[in-house]
């Protein structure tokens, strides 16, 4: 069973991973090595992902009957800051074929048995905690420039945003802020949930392990961020269908990134 140790590790201390320092030919590389994992059993891999295009049809649907329109754009973006947390079941798949171990779909619940478990939930609950805020936010950005009014339709509200003055600078801002949203989620995971996954540290030591890559790294990470963003919205076409494909092996690149940018426990 699963410790509550979130502040510190297995062994009640504070460790910190050493951070390597990474080139873009790593990012390539991690992501050839995402590639080969969902090759290998590719359906197997669809199959968990699936929840992403139903999600990414759903939101927009429920949105539009809920007269919610106006988060619509912000309930599809800021379904990417929960998907370091959503792959998961991709890392653990990921770890065990780097063992040699069965991948086997199944597999990717194993999670539920991870002594790290709480650190993993605790550091869930953060990135909803940004999700919630994010929509917030959007919809205060969305009242300062078009009032309380609710669009009647969702061509209304396109051309509201599109072809108005409020629109575009209501558009410059939720993309500022959205951006810095996202910067905070990279920042703080990139390597968050595979190293809880590999190594019990406690949540505050795996989200410092982040931080510190992402300074560590500031050009490379920033890379990565924009070639994730990219696959996402080429994922999303054609109606969200192809991030079935995009999100594991997006998945299992950050595992093989984790191993590039964290030293192993006990190397030099």
């Amino acid at each position: 069973m699963a410790a509550f140790h979130v502040m510190a590790g297995a062994d009640h201390t504070f460790t910190r991973p050493a951070i390597r320092k990474i080139g873009v030919a790593d990012l390539v590389d991690a992501l050839k090595l995402g590639l080969d994992d969902f090759r290998e059993k590719p359906s197997h891999y669809v199959f968990l992902c699936l929840m992403y295009p139903i999600a990414g049809i759903a939101l927009p649907l429920w949105s539009s009957g809920a007269n919610l329109l106006p988060l619509l754009f912000p309930l599809m973006s800021g379904f990417a800051l929960l998907g370091p947390l959503a792959a998961i079941g991709l890392y653990e798949i990921s770890m065990r074929r780097e063992k040699g171990m069965d991948t086997s779909w199944r597999h990717a619940f194993d999670v539920r048995f991870s002594p790290a478990l709480p650190s993993i939930i605790v550091v869930g609950l953060m990135l909803f905690a940004f999700f919630i805020v994010w929509l917030v936010v959007a919809q205060t950005i969305y009242v300062a420039f078009f009032g309380d009014a609710v669009p009647v339709t969702l061509s209304s509200f396109i051309s509201n945003v599109l072809t108005t003055p409020q629109g575009m600078a209501m558009m410059f801002w939720g993309n500022l802020v959205g951006f810095v949203f996202a910067v905070v989620v990279l920042a703080t995971t990139i390597v968050t949930f595979p190293l809880l996954l590999d190594r019990d540290v406690g949540a505050v030591a795996a989200v410092d392990a982040s931080l510190r890559a992402t300074l560590l790294n500031p050009v490379p990470i920033a890379i990565w961020g924009v070639m994730v963003a990219a696959l996402l919205v080429i994922g999303t076409i054609p109606i969200f269908a192809g991030l079935a494909v995009v999100m594991p092996i997006l998945g299992h690149a950050t595992w093989h990134l984790y191993r590039k940018l964290v030293v192993p426990a006990g190397a030099h």
